[in-house]
Protein backbone atom coordinates (compact mmCIF):
# COMPACT_ATOMS: atom_id res chain seq x y z
CA UNK A 1 0.00 0.00 0.00
CA UNK A 2 1.46 3.37 -1.13
CA UNK A 3 1.58 6.05 1.23
CA UNK A 4 2.26 9.01 -1.44
CA UNK A 5 -0.55 11.62 -1.59
CA UNK A 6 -1.17 13.76 -4.23
CA UNK A 7 -0.18 17.31 -4.16
CA UNK A 8 -1.58 18.69 -7.24
CA UNK A 9 -1.93 16.82 -10.95
CA UNK A 10 1.58 16.97 -11.68
CA UNK A 11 3.19 16.02 -8.21
CA UNK A 12 2.66 13.20 -6.11
CA UNK A 13 4.70 13.45 -2.52
CA UNK A 14 5.57 10.53 0.02
CA UNK A 15 3.97 11.00 3.29
CA UNK A 16 6.65 11.37 6.44
CA UNK A 17 6.64 11.49 9.88
CA UNK A 18 8.30 13.68 12.39
CA UNK A 19 9.01 12.11 16.30
CA UNK A 20 6.29 14.58 17.38
CA UNK A 21 3.51 12.66 14.90
CA UNK A 22 3.97 9.12 16.62
CA UNK A 23 3.86 7.80 20.20
CA UNK A 24 5.62 4.35 21.26
CA UNK A 25 2.60 1.46 22.53
CA UNK A 26 3.03 -0.57 25.38
CA UNK A 27 3.33 -3.96 25.28
CA UNK A 28 1.98 -6.98 27.77
CA UNK A 29 4.82 -7.27 29.43
CA UNK A 30 6.95 -4.86 31.71
CA UNK A 31 9.95 -5.06 33.98
CA UNK A 32 11.61 -3.06 36.83
CA UNK A 33 14.19 0.09 35.55
CA UNK A 34 16.63 -1.42 36.81
CA UNK A 35 16.84 -4.60 35.07
CA UNK A 36 17.48 -2.37 31.66
CA UNK A 37 20.45 -1.92 29.82
CA UNK A 38 21.55 1.43 28.14
CA UNK A 39 25.31 0.15 27.00
CA UNK A 40 26.16 0.54 23.24
CA UNK A 41 29.12 -0.37 21.37
CA UNK A 42 30.72 0.70 17.98
CA UNK A 43 34.14 -1.06 16.64
CA UNK A 44 35.53 -1.66 19.78
CA UNK A 45 33.83 1.19 22.30
CA UNK A 46 31.58 0.04 24.90
CA UNK A 47 29.87 3.38 26.18
CA UNK A 48 27.75 3.00 29.24
CA UNK A 49 24.96 5.33 27.63
CA UNK A 50 24.38 5.67 23.86
CA UNK A 51 24.52 9.04 23.76
CA UNK A 52 26.93 11.20 21.58
CA UNK A 53 27.52 14.95 22.20
CA UNK A 54 26.88 17.42 18.97
CA UNK A 55 30.37 18.70 17.55
CA UNK A 56 28.76 22.07 18.39
CA UNK A 57 31.11 25.12 20.24
CA UNK A 58 27.43 25.76 22.39
CA UNK A 59 27.82 22.63 23.25
CA UNK A 60 31.23 20.61 23.59
CA UNK A 61 34.35 22.03 24.83
CA UNK A 62 37.50 19.83 25.57
CA UNK A 63 35.65 19.66 29.26
CA UNK A 64 32.62 19.13 28.45
CA UNK A 65 33.44 16.15 26.66
CA UNK A 66 35.79 15.07 29.11
CA UNK A 67 32.77 14.86 31.65
CA UNK A 68 30.19 13.17 29.12
CA UNK A 69 32.98 10.31 28.44
CA UNK A 70 33.15 9.99 32.44
CA UNK A 71 29.12 9.18 32.23
CA UNK A 72 29.71 6.72 29.72
CA UNK A 73 28.78 8.71 26.36
CA UNK A 74 31.13 10.41 23.79
CA UNK A 75 31.47 13.85 23.19
CA UNK A 76 32.48 14.92 19.88
CA UNK A 77 34.78 18.31 19.40
CA UNK A 78 34.01 20.34 16.71
CA UNK A 79 37.68 20.66 15.22
CA UNK A 80 36.68 23.39 13.04
CA UNK A 81 35.25 25.85 16.08
CA UNK A 82 36.28 28.29 18.39
CA UNK A 83 38.33 25.54 20.06
CA UNK A 84 40.82 25.47 17.14
CA UNK A 85 41.00 28.81 16.29
CA UNK A 86 41.62 30.66 18.95
CA UNK A 87 43.81 29.61 21.61
CA UNK A 88 41.29 31.15 24.73
CA UNK A 89 37.59 30.79 23.22
CA UNK A 90 35.86 31.42 26.39
CA UNK A 91 35.74 35.22 26.19
CA UNK A 92 34.20 35.07 22.55
CA UNK A 93 31.84 32.16 23.69
CA UNK A 94 30.43 35.00 26.27
CA UNK A 95 30.64 37.63 23.95
CA UNK A 96 27.79 35.64 21.55
CA UNK A 97 25.40 34.73 24.23
CA UNK A 98 25.42 38.39 24.57
CA UNK A 99 24.87 39.40 20.99
CA UNK A 100 21.78 41.25 20.13
CA UNK A 101 19.81 38.51 17.88
CA UNK A 102 19.78 41.29 14.91
CA UNK A 103 23.54 41.08 13.84
CA UNK A 104 24.24 37.72 15.76
CA UNK A 105 24.81 36.28 12.58
CA UNK A 106 27.10 38.66 11.09
CA UNK A 107 29.28 39.26 14.15
CA UNK A 108 29.93 35.16 14.58
CA UNK A 109 30.63 35.08 11.20
CA UNK A 110 33.53 38.00 11.74
CA UNK A 111 34.57 35.78 14.87
CA UNK A 112 34.66 32.19 12.53
CA UNK A 113 37.06 33.82 9.94
CA UNK A 114 40.05 33.48 12.59
CA UNK A 115 41.46 30.49 10.52
CA UNK A 116 42.28 26.54 11.92
CA UNK A 117 45.37 26.05 13.54
CA UNK A 118 46.35 22.62 13.48
CA UNK A 119 48.46 23.09 17.14
CA UNK A 120 44.92 23.76 18.53
CA UNK A 121 43.46 20.40 17.23
CA UNK A 122 46.10 18.77 18.54
CA UNK A 123 46.33 20.28 21.97
CA UNK A 124 42.56 20.20 22.05
CA UNK A 125 42.44 16.31 21.84
CA UNK A 126 45.88 15.61 23.23
CA UNK A 127 43.86 17.48 26.87
CA UNK A 128 40.82 15.27 26.42
CA UNK A 129 43.02 12.17 26.15
CA UNK A 130 45.06 12.81 29.23
CA UNK A 131 41.64 12.73 31.45
CA UNK A 132 41.45 8.71 30.12
CA UNK A 133 38.09 9.07 28.06
CA UNK A 134 37.00 8.15 24.53
CA UNK A 135 38.36 10.95 22.36
CA UNK A 136 36.16 11.68 19.15
CA UNK A 137 36.44 14.99 16.66
CA UNK A 138 34.76 16.08 14.01
CA UNK A 139 35.44 17.32 10.79
CA UNK A 140 33.09 18.66 7.45
CA UNK A 141 33.54 16.90 4.34
CA UNK A 142 35.23 19.77 2.77
CA UNK A 143 37.88 20.67 5.60
CA UNK A 144 38.53 16.21 5.91
CA UNK A 145 41.38 16.36 3.44
CA UNK A 146 43.32 19.52 4.96
CA UNK A 147 43.37 18.10 8.67
CA UNK A 148 42.79 14.80 9.13
CA UNK A 149 46.03 13.98 9.01
CA UNK A 150 46.49 16.03 11.98
CA UNK A 151 43.68 14.84 13.67
CA UNK A 152 45.02 11.24 13.46
CA UNK A 153 48.49 12.00 14.35
CA UNK A 154 47.05 13.89 17.90
CA UNK A 155 45.30 10.31 18.22
CA UNK A 156 41.36 9.64 18.07
CA UNK A 157 39.11 6.59 18.49
CA UNK A 158 36.02 7.73 16.61
CA UNK A 159 37.00 10.13 13.87
CA UNK A 160 33.50 11.96 12.70
CA UNK A 161 32.54 13.53 9.07
CA UNK A 162 29.64 15.56 9.55
CA UNK A 163 27.89 18.13 7.06
CA UNK A 164 24.10 18.95 7.05
CA UNK A 165 24.20 16.56 4.36
CA UNK A 166 26.93 13.97 2.99
CA UNK A 167 26.84 11.64 -0.07
CA UNK A 168 29.29 9.22 -1.31
CA UNK A 169 28.85 10.91 -5.17
CA UNK A 170 29.60 14.67 -4.24
CA UNK A 171 30.23 16.06 -7.30
CA UNK A 172 32.60 19.41 -7.39
CA UNK A 173 33.99 21.29 -10.22
CA UNK A 174 36.07 23.53 -7.83
CA UNK A 175 38.09 20.60 -5.96
CA UNK A 176 39.45 17.45 -6.02
CA UNK A 177 36.25 15.66 -4.17
CA UNK A 178 36.21 13.26 -0.83
CA UNK A 179 36.51 9.58 -1.92
CA UNK A 180 34.71 8.45 1.32
CA UNK A 181 35.46 4.66 0.08
CA UNK A 182 39.02 5.39 -0.14
CA UNK A 183 39.27 7.61 2.60
CA UNK A 184 37.86 5.43 5.23
CA UNK A 185 39.38 2.20 3.95
CA UNK A 186 42.54 3.87 4.21
CA UNK A 187 42.38 4.83 7.53
CA UNK A 188 43.00 2.69 10.99
CA UNK A 189 40.28 4.84 13.36
CA UNK A 190 36.14 4.05 12.52
CA UNK A 191 34.64 6.30 11.05
CA UNK A 192 31.23 7.89 11.79
CA UNK A 193 29.82 10.09 8.55
CA UNK A 194 26.46 11.82 7.75
CA UNK A 195 23.94 13.56 7.63
CA UNK A 196 21.71 11.03 5.65
CA UNK A 197 17.97 11.02 5.74
CA UNK A 198 17.03 8.68 2.53
CA UNK A 199 17.56 4.86 2.60
CA UNK A 200 19.36 5.30 -0.46
CA UNK A 201 22.06 7.87 0.58
CA UNK A 202 22.19 5.82 3.62
CA UNK A 203 23.31 2.61 1.87
CA UNK A 204 25.31 4.44 -0.32
CA UNK A 205 27.32 5.42 2.89
CA UNK A 206 27.22 2.09 4.55
CA UNK A 207 29.27 0.97 1.47
CA UNK A 208 31.83 3.31 1.61
CA UNK A 209 32.90 0.98 5.11
CA UNK A 210 31.64 3.62 7.75
CA UNK A 211 31.28 2.22 10.87
CA UNK A 212 28.21 4.61 11.89
CA UNK A 213 25.78 6.99 9.60
CA UNK A 214 24.45 10.09 10.97
CA UNK A 215 20.63 10.27 10.15
CA UNK A 216 19.18 14.05 9.77
CA UNK A 217 19.29 17.06 7.97
CA UNK A 218 17.95 20.37 9.04
CA UNK A 219 16.30 18.70 12.00
CA UNK A 220 18.05 20.58 14.70
CA UNK A 221 16.70 23.72 16.79
CA UNK A 222 19.68 25.87 15.61
CA UNK A 223 19.49 24.97 11.77
CA UNK A 224 16.62 26.74 9.68
CA UNK A 225 17.24 24.31 6.51
CA UNK A 226 13.71 24.14 5.29
CA UNK A 227 13.52 27.92 5.25
CA UNK A 228 16.24 28.50 3.25
CA UNK A 229 16.63 25.50 1.41
CA UNK A 230 13.15 23.95 1.26
CA UNK A 231 14.87 20.95 2.24
CA UNK A 232 13.66 18.71 5.31
CA UNK A 233 13.51 15.44 6.72
CA UNK A 234 10.98 14.24 8.97
CA UNK A 235 12.76 12.03 11.85
CA UNK A 236 11.07 9.26 12.21
CA UNK A 237 10.67 8.04 8.51
CA UNK A 238 14.34 9.07 8.10
CA UNK A 239 15.57 6.95 11.13
CA UNK A 240 12.96 4.46 10.09
CA UNK A 241 14.20 4.54 6.43
CA UNK A 242 18.13 4.33 7.28
CA UNK A 243 17.73 1.21 9.79
CA UNK A 244 16.34 -0.63 6.69
CA UNK A 245 18.81 0.17 4.72
CA UNK A 246 21.00 -1.21 8.01
CA UNK A 247 18.98 -4.34 7.51
CA UNK A 248 19.45 -4.63 4.09
CA UNK A 249 23.29 -3.59 4.27
CA UNK A 250 23.61 -6.42 6.43
CA UNK A 251 22.42 -9.38 4.08
CA UNK A 252 23.94 -7.49 1.15
CA UNK A 253 27.70 -7.40 3.42
CA UNK A 254 27.45 -11.07 4.46
CA UNK A 255 26.98 -9.71 8.46
CA UNK A 256 28.53 -6.40 8.58
CA UNK A 257 26.43 -3.47 10.58
CA UNK A 258 26.74 0.10 10.77
CA UNK A 259 25.66 1.91 13.53
CA UNK A 260 22.37 4.51 12.82
CA UNK A 261 22.39 7.38 15.17
CA UNK A 262 19.55 10.06 14.99
CA UNK A 263 21.41 13.34 14.60
CA UNK A 264 18.52 16.24 15.11
CA UNK A 265 15.20 17.05 16.31
CA UNK A 266 16.02 15.34 19.97
CA UNK A 267 15.06 18.11 22.19
CA UNK A 268 13.61 16.13 24.83
CA UNK A 269 13.28 12.65 26.36
CA UNK A 270 10.28 11.62 24.50
CA UNK A 271 12.19 12.34 20.96
CA UNK A 272 15.49 10.11 21.15
CA UNK A 273 12.73 7.62 22.76
CA UNK A 274 11.12 7.19 19.78
CA UNK A 275 14.06 7.40 17.71
CA UNK A 276 15.38 4.56 19.36
CA UNK A 277 11.65 2.96 18.61
CA UNK A 278 12.18 3.89 14.46
CA UNK A 279 15.48 1.87 14.59
CA UNK A 280 18.57 3.79 16.28
CA UNK A 281 21.62 2.41 17.59
CA UNK A 282 22.56 5.68 19.12
CA UNK A 283 21.60 9.77 19.67
CA UNK A 284 23.41 12.39 19.04
CA UNK A 285 22.29 15.39 21.18
CA UNK A 286 22.90 18.95 20.52
CA UNK A 287 20.23 21.76 21.88
CA UNK A 288 19.11 18.52 25.35
CA UNK A 289 22.96 19.12 26.25
CA UNK A 290 23.28 23.03 25.72
CA UNK A 291 20.71 23.00 28.57
CA UNK A 292 23.24 21.95 30.87
CA UNK A 293 24.86 24.82 33.10
CA UNK A 294 28.41 23.60 31.94
CA UNK A 295 27.71 23.85 28.05
CA UNK A 296 29.90 26.53 26.67
CA UNK A 297 27.14 28.24 24.91
CA UNK A 298 25.92 29.54 28.23
CA UNK A 299 22.31 29.02 27.16
CA UNK A 300 22.84 29.54 23.75
CA UNK A 301 23.00 27.09 20.85
CA UNK A 302 24.21 27.24 17.59
CA UNK A 303 26.07 25.40 14.93
CA UNK A 304 28.24 25.34 11.53
CA UNK A 305 25.58 26.40 9.73
CA UNK A 306 24.89 29.18 11.66
CA UNK A 307 28.32 31.25 10.71
CA UNK A 308 27.98 30.19 7.07
CA UNK A 309 30.67 32.70 4.92
CA UNK A 310 27.81 32.66 1.86
CA UNK A 311 24.42 31.26 3.14
CA UNK A 312 23.65 30.97 7.17
CA UNK A 313 21.12 28.03 7.28
CA UNK A 314 20.79 28.32 10.79
CA UNK A 315 20.72 30.70 14.07
CA UNK A 316 21.70 31.50 17.57
CA UNK A 317 18.60 30.23 19.58
CA UNK A 318 18.53 30.74 22.83
CA UNK A 319 17.78 27.25 24.64
CA UNK A 320 18.31 28.37 28.39
CA UNK A 321 19.83 26.32 31.28
CA UNK A 322 17.76 23.50 33.02
CA UNK A 323 20.39 21.95 35.31
CA UNK A 324 24.15 20.60 35.35
CA UNK A 325 25.05 17.84 32.79
CA UNK A 326 24.24 15.27 35.10
CA UNK A 327 20.97 16.43 35.90
CA UNK A 328 20.02 15.91 32.25
CA UNK A 329 21.68 13.22 31.76
CA UNK A 330 21.13 10.73 35.20
CA UNK A 331 19.04 13.01 36.95
CA UNK A 332 17.46 13.71 39.48
CA UNK A 333 14.93 15.67 37.15
CA UNK A 334 13.07 18.37 38.31
CA UNK A 335 11.16 19.52 35.58
CA UNK A 336 8.38 17.20 33.63
CA UNK A 337 9.22 18.72 29.96
CA UNK A 338 12.02 16.07 28.71
CA UNK A 339 14.54 18.31 29.73
CA UNK A 340 16.43 16.75 33.16
CA UNK A 341 16.55 12.51 33.52
CA UNK A 342 16.44 11.75 29.94
CA UNK A 343 18.26 8.51 30.46
CA UNK A 344 16.09 7.86 32.97
CA UNK A 345 13.08 8.62 31.05
CA UNK A 346 14.90 6.01 28.17
CA UNK A 347 14.96 3.89 30.88
CA UNK A 348 11.72 3.73 32.47
CA UNK A 349 10.05 3.82 29.14
CA UNK A 350 11.81 0.52 27.58
CA UNK A 351 10.81 -0.76 31.18
CA UNK A 352 7.21 0.19 30.78
CA UNK A 353 7.08 -1.44 27.23
CA UNK A 354 9.18 -4.81 28.57
CA UNK A 355 12.38 -4.86 26.76
CA UNK A 356 15.41 -5.32 28.29
CA UNK A 357 18.62 -3.79 25.92
CA UNK A 358 18.36 -1.21 22.83
CA UNK A 359 18.41 -3.79 20.33
CA UNK A 360 15.24 -5.07 21.75
CA UNK A 361 13.68 -1.70 22.22
CA UNK A 362 13.99 -1.52 18.07
CA UNK A 363 11.27 -3.63 17.97
CA UNK A 364 8.81 -1.82 19.62
CA UNK A 365 5.11 -1.05 18.30
CA UNK A 366 4.58 2.56 17.43
CA UNK A 367 1.39 4.13 16.27
CA UNK A 368 0.79 7.40 14.38
CA UNK A 369 -0.61 9.86 16.76
CA UNK A 370 0.10 13.70 16.25
CA UNK A 371 1.08 15.62 19.57
CA UNK A 372 -0.63 19.34 19.35
CA UNK A 373 0.10 20.70 22.62
CA UNK A 374 -2.12 23.50 24.03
Amino acid sequence: MSNEIEIGRGKRGRRAYSFDDIAVVPSRRTRAPGKVSLSWQIDAFQFDIPVIAAPMDSVMSPATAIALGKFGGLGVLDLEGLWTRYEDPEPLLKQIAGFDPADATARMQEMYKEPIKDELIAARLQEIRAAGVPVAGALSPQRTQEHYQTVLKAGVDLFVIRGTTVSAEHVSSDAEALNLKKFIYDLDVPVIVGGASTYQAALHLMRTGAAGVLVGFGGGSAQRTRATLGIHAPMATAVSDVAAARRDYLDESGGRYVHVIADGGLGRSGDLIKAFACGADAVMLGAALARSSEAPGHGFHWGQEAYHGELPRGERVEVGTAGTLEEILVGPGHRADGTTNIMGALRRSMATTGYSDLKEFQRVDVVVSPYHPA
